[in-house]
């Protein structure tokens, strides 16, 4: 997966694998949060790709064992979402929201609606090395009806040509009669580029008249109802979707959009933070959060806005 360079995480520049090897395996054995923060939050990914491998050359014992033994809690659990290689975390985060009795449906969508289809099939492939499982059966088994129907689509997403005109004739006929038909929204928004889509969108809600989340919660229901709002709004403005995500300041999904987009486009979802509730990221999580948790989040978001 290529990052993008309006992330917050960016590569230490004076860095030194050994030297940092050493300082780590002193606050392993000294519980030392604080330095394992200082080291692990400023060193970008690929950087703590090569710590976990010196660590385990020269210490003969897995980096993220020595945490898991060395923290507990939140903090250990961002810790080692932070070890994990940028595919192989969206494939923990998908696992995560299909685990257990219920599914996270908005976690799913989150990152069917915002990776393209070619990361989506790299991620595809990792989930499958990391749990020995089909991704895309697991998303069916996972999912039901017109909502399975829309999150295969994600999953299988395209990039075909079409004329917005026709796209937007389309679209504007489903919502004249008194049952909306879903197929050509779903057909349409997983195949075609993000240019195409925004231009088909603000067409449709010009000649209608009408804002399409207030469309949809009259013409649709339940999950895919839900599915479509989301997508609609990664296709209009992704950085404001996740800015909201982060907004709900809810632990688990604060840390994993962080961690997921800030060597990416974390600058971009502050400014849309901003806008969005008035005060900047930095300042919000100090007001939700606290001690080595908020060290280790402020780290992540770097600076105020």
């Amino acid at each position: 997966m290529c990052w993008g360079t309006l992330g917050t995480v960016r590569p230490y520049s004076n860095f030194h694998p050994d030297r940092d090897v050493m300082e780590l395996q002193s606050a392993l054995e000294r519980k030392d949060a604080g330095t394992l923060l200082r080291i692990l939050t400023n060193r970008n990914n690929a950087q703590r790709q090569v710590l976990a491998k010196t660590f385990e050359e020269l210490t003969q014992k897995e980096l993220g064992a020595g945490v898991k033994k060395a923290l507990s809690g939140e903090l250990e659990a961002l810790l080692l979402e932070m070890l994990m290689p940028p595919l192989h975390y969206e494939a923990f985060r998908l696992q995560q929201a299909m685990a257990g009795l219920g599914t996270d449906e908005e976690t799913l969508l989150e990152i069917l609606c915002t990776r393209t289809g070619p990361q989506l099939r790299q991620i595809s492939q990792v989930y499958k090395q990391m749990f020995r499982k089909d991704l895309e059966k697991e998303l069916k088994s996972e999912t039901s009806g017109d909502f399975a129907k829309l999150v295969m689509a994600l999953f299988n997403k395209t990039d075909v040509a079409g004329l917005v005109h026709k796209d937007v004739q389309t679209l504007v006929e489903t919502l004249k009669g008194k049952k909306c038909d879903e197929d050509p929204w779903i057909n349409i928004m997983t195949s075609r580029d993000t240019d195409h889509l925004r231009n088909v969108l603000d067409a449709v809600e010009f000649e209608t008249g009408l804002f399409l989340e207030e469309a949809f919660e009259k013409r649709f229901s339940g999950d895919l109802r839900l599915g479509l709002k989301v997508l609609v709004q990664c296709i209009q403005n992704p950085d404001l979707y996740l800015a909201k995500r982060i907004s709900a300041m809810k632990t688990p999904q604060t840390h994993r959009v962080m961690v997921s987009h800030c060597e990416e486009d974390l600058l971009c979802i502050r400014a849309a933070f901003l806008k969005l509730t008035g005060t900047s990221l930095y300042t919000a999580l100090q007001k939700h959060f606290k001690g080595d948790q908020l060290t280790a989040l402020l780290n992540i978001c770097r600076s105020e806005d």
